[in-house]
């Protein structure tokens, strides 16, 4: 029996029961929950509830007040509170008095439940008297891991981004493949499809070209502005939307009614690098890599008006790790010096271009400013704004994998100016109505710029085993990206006298997109051989553009906006099982669509010209938290999420539609057969920029120019959105319990099934199924125009995710936690791409348009994650503090395939000629690469400031702290991507040398 399936079945019918019960179906879109609450109930000494008295809480380092009044059950709620610590809350009037909870601390997006006892007031005057309180870190019900100010401090967190902190979360895994992109993989699933809000605006990658999941190359905010960072799997609160993978919600500082603040500086440099792997010396280019930056806070008006500022600034260097034979570089590829000499010497006296020479090590650069004014409007209203601003960019590979190549100019800078900002206003009408006012603003500037400049096209030359790019990167020569997103949302609270706490709100979020992405614009050349290169006698020439040869008329430029609504009801069966349940409904509006192919239509029957035009979903939503005892609560929950598809994929539509642009190839004007020359004097090269020579590389064939300018094309697929195109969804099935022994450990055990419905692929929408070979394989013709389609798969995504974690705090000043996670993920496409052609190709495959759930690209099968933290005061008050973070990963799936491309379809469908056709029987990520161990150490030490209140604190951090005890220890080794490896390949793992290699960063730190 397949115990996944069978524990879904019985899940899926239990939902069924559950939404006829609450006589609803089925959702999209955006959760910002910024703030904190607290609610309770007020008894007297003999446990019965007390109606008519005031509650009040009080922030005692911003003034702020609440107060409220209990209802008849003696219950209240007060909403909108600012997260953080130095809350009291105390009871009194009508004739009673409490005793007072201090030292509160309020976590982001948890309303906390503290139940306060009464007497009866003696004397004229009520005293109040406080006693300590726990804090409260629950958060929406569902598996989630809340991370404080304390973890957000102590935890190696060398790159200064909160992946360094979401990794201590078993079920989370961080990509360190990859240099500093850390992409966050929640549950085995594609980090796309994840939501990331700071400070009421949903902040993600919208547009969805980026691994990080941020529309930044870095994190678009200073880590240190950073109060508390949640990460949530299953959230069953509708007001979060947006995504099938995980909500990584964030709130930044605030300013008090005292200045505070802190300075830092950090520093690395190749010297502080790994200089052998294995026993292998490695050569890296030089580099010296800084990051330094201010925050403070502080009233303009004590008790009333505060702000706060952090402003951080890079000053780094992207790393290269491959190069030739003998070149002691990480991954030495099979190429010689001397043959990527002899590429370098023919372009430059034949092609007349400079190559740039070989990368070892190019610069990048960050700034980052936030701003946030917090006002205290009056006892009723409370306000806030933020404003974020990040620029920076990196220097990466286009072409990266270990049996390619690339010239310095061939890479390419990518960066991105955002600008964010963000407006809320908090209002407690009376007792028991509260609403809060959202709105935002967010636009992007995106820039994908070569090297070497757009005036000359991509060469690729073929040696044995290595591909050789040189030139400008083939999807860099007319890449430009902008959009802006303007969000609105309106939410109210109302506390009903049953003790019923209703939630309901509207949002609209409205996207516009300027998207200029054409390949080959200044062509892209392959040669099978160094001497084919020599001769100028490519094997292939490609060539797009907009028929006015201006590629800015090739833009897509469109948008839409997605409607929500939703209804919460929150509430306590007894004083032990406390119940959500709710709806939320999302749907899309847009009047834009993409310009219509009439060849298409009359071919195909129905139109391309296709949008998302009222398009909506229902999302029920019922969750529980059960207190088993005292020790031992139960939480558990249903519901349907949606949102995160890439909108990249919707933009193909727009762009790679015949319509606005066109492609050729060389093989139709006979220049690839051999019989010419591209240094023949018969030929004609058209636009030309200002000033280059006449050659290859540098313009474009006339009969290619032409043909193209006349609005003629060759090979150039056709993107279109399925008609009956419907919103993907994921049904999350979600157990938990926590319990607290009486030796004060906590332990905490989650279960998660994740089934998806209408999930998002790419196929080939032009094939047509002739037959099948011998051995099985399907035959394909293609009777129309050749096209791709975003379409719903048959069968849909899905997943199991177990964990368990243990911690426990010490006297002695000894902290540790524990976890461990199974992911057992499984999808119908990895769908890595933002371009339908990779997605279509970039996965091994039995049939091409195959819909079989395997497992996906993204799943860690097994992680475990330990932190073992130390404090000891010396010098005084001054704090050591030691902390060890230490995974282990199960090594990410890959395949054993084969070239198909030509057979055993019989017909071609386009796959490019690469190792992804899977043998009879044979299922794709049916393999492994090696697991990976490694242990990160941070150190610091206090010391007394210049003046009273003040401290300094110098540290150091060692990343990969395993590689830095031993040179054979801590080394990544996986399969490169897309992770289809050949089925003779005996060693199939590449070196990762970046993520193998131990990093050693200083840095000082004074707070104010």
């Amino acid at each position: 029996m397949n115990t996944k399936h069978f524990i879904q079945g019985r899940m899926r019918a239990l939902l069924i029961g559950l939404f006829i019960a609450m006589s609803a179906i089925g959702q999209v879109t955006h959760a910002q929950v910024t703030v904190s609450g607290v609610k309770g109930v007020v008894n007297d000494a003999s446990g019965n509830p007390v109606s008519g008295v005031e509650v009040t809480v009080i922030n005692q380092k911003t003034g702020l007040v609440r107060r409220t009044t209990t209802g008849t059950d003696g219950d209240y709620a007060v909403r909108n509170l600012p997260i953080g610590d130095g809350y009291s809350i105390a009871a009194s009037g009508n004739g009673y008095t409490s005793e007072g909870l201090d030292d509160i601390a309020l976590f982001l997006g948890a309303t906390s439940q503290f139940n306060l006892t009464v007497s009866a007031a003696s004397g004229i005057e009520e005293v109040t008297v406080f006693g300590s309180a726990p804090a409260a870190a629950q958060v929406a019900v569902g598996p989630s891991a809340v991370f404080d100010q304390k973890i957000l401090e102590s935890a190696p967190a060398i790159n200064r981004n909160i992946t360094d902190i979401l990794r201590l979360d078993p079920r989370v895994f961080v990509d360190e493949s990859r240099g500093g992109i850390n992409s966050i993989q929640c549950g085995g699933k594609n980090s796309r499809f994840n939501s990331l809000t700071i400070d009421g605006v949903k902040i993600n990658d919208s547009f969805g070209l980026n691994s990080n999941g941020y529309p930044t190359e870095n994190i678009p905010f200073s880590f240190d502005a950073v109060q508390q960072v949640v990460v949530e799997l299953a959230p069953f609160d509708v007001e979060y939307g947006g995504f099938t993978a995980c909500n990584i919600n964030s709130v930044t500082k605030s300013g008090d009614n005292e200045i505070h603040g802190s300075i830092f500086y950090d520093y690395t440099s190749d010297s502080l690098r790994a200089d052998s792997l294995e026993g292998d010396s490695i050569v890296t280019g030089d580099y010296d890599e800084k990051r330094y930056g201010i925050n403070v806070g502080g009233p303009i008006i004590e008790d009333k008006l505060f702000f706060f500022l952090a402003a951080e600034k890079m000053d780094g260097a992207n790393l290269f790790d491959r190069g030739p034979i003998g070149s002691g570089a990480v991954n030495e590829i099979e190429a010689t010096q001397a043959e990527l000499d002899e590429i370098n010497e023919i372009a430059r006296t034949l092609y007349q271009y400079d190559t740039g020479g070989y990368p070892s090590s190019l610069a990048n650069d960050d700034e980052k400013l936030l701003v946030k004014l917090d006002w205290n409007i009056n006892d009723m209203h409370r306000a806030a704004f933020t404003y974020i601003y990040n620029d920076g960019f990196n220097t990466v590979q286009s072409d990266g994998d270990s049996d390619e190549f690339e010239f310095t100019n061939h890479l390419y800078e990518r960066g991105t100016e955002l600008n964010s900002y963000s407006a809320r206003l908090y209002s407690d009408w009376n007792d028991k109505f509260s609403t809060e006012l959202r709105i935002g603003y967010l636009e992007v500037d995106n820039r994908q710029d070569s090297v070497g400049g757009t005036d000359f096209g991509e060469i690729q030359v073929a040696l044995d085993n290595v591909n050789v790019y040189l030139g400008g990167d083939d999807s860099r020569q007319a890449n430009d990206l902008n959009y802006d997103t303007n969000s609105f949302a309106l939410k109210g609270n109302y506390l009903m006298d049953n003790g019923h706490n209703l939630t309901f709100g509207y949002e609209r979020e409205s996207l516009e997109v300027f998207n200029l992405f054409v390949q080959h614009v200044d062509t892209e050349i392959r040669f099978r051989s160094i001497d084919d290169f020599r001769a100028g006698t490519p094997s292939a020439i490609y060539y797009n553009n907009a028929p006015s040869n201006n590629a800015e008329d090739a833009a897509a430029v469109w948008g839409y906006d997605i409607n929500t609504v939703y209804l919460q009801d929150e509430f306590d069966v007894n004083d032990r099982l406390s119940l959500v349940a709710g709806l939320r409904y999302d749907w899309y509006s847009t009047n834009d669509a993409p310009g219509e192919n009439t060849e298409f239509t009359a071919e195909y029957g129905f139109s391309n010209a296709t949008n998302l035009d009222g398009e909506g979903l229902v999302q029920p939503r019922l969750a529980f938290t059960f207190d088993l005892s005292d020790a031992t609560t139960l939480r558990g929950g249903i519901g349907s999420f949606s949102g995160g598809d890439p909108n990249v994929w919707l933009s193909n539509n727009f762009s790679a539609n015949n319509v606005l642009q066109f492609g050729q190839r060389g093989r139709s004007f006979g220049y690839t057969d051999g019989s010419r020359s591209l240094f023949d004097a018969d030929v004609v090269y058209l636009g030309l920029e200002s000033g280059v020579p006449a050659g290859p590389g540098y313009g474009i064939p006339s009969e290619l120019y032409n043909a193209v300018a006349g609005g003629v094309g060759d090979n150039f697929e056709i993107n279109y959105l399925d008609p009956n195109f419907e919103i993907p969804s994921e049904l999350k099935i979600a157990f938990g319990v926590t319990h607290i022994t009486e030796s004060d450990y906590v332990i905490q055990a989650d279960l998660l099934i994740t089934e998806g419905d209408n999930t998002a692929i790419v196929l080939r929408g032009d094939l047509e199924q002739t037959g099948v070979n011998a051995d099985g394989y399907p035959q394909y013709s293609s009777p129309r125009a050749d096209s791709f389609v975003l379409t719903n798969a048959d069968v849909s995504n899905e997943s199991v995710t177990a964990s368990l974690n243990l911690s426990k705090e010490f006297d002695n000043g000894f902290s540790f936690r524990v976890g461990y996670s199974y992911s057992d993920a499984e999808d119908v496409q990895p769908m890595t791409s933002s371009v339908a052609f990779s997605n279509y190709q970039n996965r091994a495959f039995f049939d091409p348009q195959e819909q079989v759930l395997s497992t996906s690209n993204y799943n860690i099968e097994h992680r475990l994650v330990g932190v073992l933290t130390w404090e000891k005061q010396w010098f005084g008050d001054n704090m050591t503090t030691i902390s060890l973070v230490g995974q282990h990963n199960t090594g990410l799936p890959y395949s054993r395939a084969y070239n198909g491309t030509i057979v055993p379809y019989g017909f071609t469908p386009y796959l490019d000629f690469n190792n992804n056709v899977l043998e009879p029987g044979a299922t794709r990520n049916a393999f492994n690469s090696p697991s990976w161990t490694k242990v990160d150490l941070k150190i610091s030490q206090e010391f007394d400031g210049f003046q009273e209140g003040h401290k300094g604190s110098a540290a150091f951090i060692i990343d990969n702290f395993t590689n830095f005890l031993n040179d054979e220890w801590g080394i990544l080794e996986q399969v490169p991507f897309p992770g289809n490896v050949a089925l003779d390949d005996t060693t199939p793992f590449a070196r990762v040398g970046d993520a193998s290699r131990y990093e050693i960063r200083f840095e000082v730190n004074y707070d104010f």
